[in-house]
């Protein structure tokens, strides 16, 4: 058996090996590192792969995430709510820009932010909403639309997880996520379902006015060189990580169905074990794209089961194994434990597989037998 590994990038690699290595020779014999010719194809080949207007690269997802908010005009004491369950990122860019993070608790299934506990955290200073599209399943953007035309609030997606994922709304229309909100983010980091050889992010806009300003802000606030129109930063895609992502990019529905097929496989051999909750799925098959395959154990020790699966060569991860609420950088006195109460305890119980898209049968049996023997003592 092949050594089993939480993300195969070498494996992938190997499978489109040549054209990743001419396109990256041609940005180096074409000098074009920044803002070359590989990242304006780029960005318009995912323009059309996603059903947007507007791609606007930029150096991560984290930068992405700060950039949209930016561009909305998001100003100091304004609120915004996000899930309490998911990764600091997206928590981390709203203090950053002095603003006031909304911590929320999720659904018990989906793991994504709770529509209801939405509703409940808006007040006057609210300005805008976060879903994250988490572990790759979409959010329920019919709830979460319906809230923020109510209120008059911003959708930015944060759809670092969930590229590739394709939302059905409830009168049977369909939306890539990431192209449903009024701006979205993305990561490519390496080990996301379409990913760089390094850092690398996006913006996704339908609002041209909004599109516009995004490029601005990317690029120091400059339209024309020298000329500092908007207050920006410097976070720019380069064309080494545009022409692997080129390369990546018309497989990028192969790679999530390949991830749904592994999953489909894990849920199978784990249908009859009482104390293990497969993951949810909410909808039409390519609602998930399992960027994460994360299992909920129930009266077993979960820390003591991912010893036991590293001992036997099996990675896996716990995502995420401390509320942000409860994390020492974002404290607040206004959090209620109660309010908390799915998060509390999804913290306790989730562990995520390897999950990639060059599993193979061998090692998916090994690696749920393994689960299964301990789960079963």
């Amino acid at each position: 058996m092949k050594k089993i590994h939480m993300v195969d990038l070498k494996g992938q690699y190997e499978s489109i090996k040549e054209r990743v290595n001419t396109s990256i020779n041609e940005v180096i014999n074409s000098t074009a590192f920044i803002n070359g010719p590989e990242v304006h194809t780029f960005q318009k080949e995912l323009e059309d792969y996603l059903g947007v207007k507007h791609v606007i690269p930029c150096a991560n997802g984290t930068d992405a995430l700060q950039i949209c908010m930016m561009g909305l005009g998001l100003k100091p004491g304004d609120e915004v709510i996000t899930a309490d369950f998911t990764f600091a990122a997206t928590v981390e860019v709203i203090a950053l820009l002095q603003l006031t993070p909304v911590l929320v608790d999720v659904e018990p299934d989906t793991f994504n932010i709770d529509p209801e506990a939405i509703r409940k955290a808006i007040t006057p200073k609210t300005k805008a909403i976060v879903p994250v599209h988490l572990f790759g399943q979409c959010a329920n953007m019919d709830a979460i639309m319906e809230i923020a035309r109510e209120h008059n609030l911003y959708v930015i997606e944060d759809n670092a997880q969930g590229i590739g994922a394709t939302y059905t709304f409830k009168d049977g229309s369909k939306a890539k996520t990431g192209a449903i909100g009024d701006v979205a983010s993305t990561s490519f980091f390496p080990s996301k379902n379409l990913g760089c050889y390094g850092d690398g992010g996006a913006i996704f806009t339908n609002n041209d006015d909004l599109a516009h300003t995004i490029r601005g802000v990317v690029n120091h606030g400059m339209y024309k060189r020298y000329h500092h129109d908007v207050v920006g930063v410097n976070s720019r895609l380069d064309s080494i990580q545009a022409a692997v992502l080129r390369a990546k990019l018309p497989n990028l529905d192969a790679y999530n169905k390949a991830r749904r097929a592994a999953a489909d496989k894990y849920d199978k051999a784990f249908e009859t074990v009482e104390n293990i909750e497969t993951p949810f799925r909410d909808g039409a098959d390519d609602n998930h794209v399992f960027h994460q395959y994360t299992l909920k154990v129930k009266g077993t020790d979960r820390d003591a089961l991912a010893k036991h699966l590293n001992e036997n060569g099996i990675p896996c991860g716990v995502y995420y194994p401390i509320p942000l609420h409860l994390q020492k950088a974002y404290v607040d006195k206004r959090y209620k434990e109660e309010d908390f109460v799915v998060t509390n305890q999804l913290v306790k119980e989730v562990i995520s597989l390897p999950m990639h898209t060059e599993l193979d049968d061998e090692q998916i049996d090994f690696i749920t037998s393994k689960v299964i023997e301990f789960t079963s003592k």
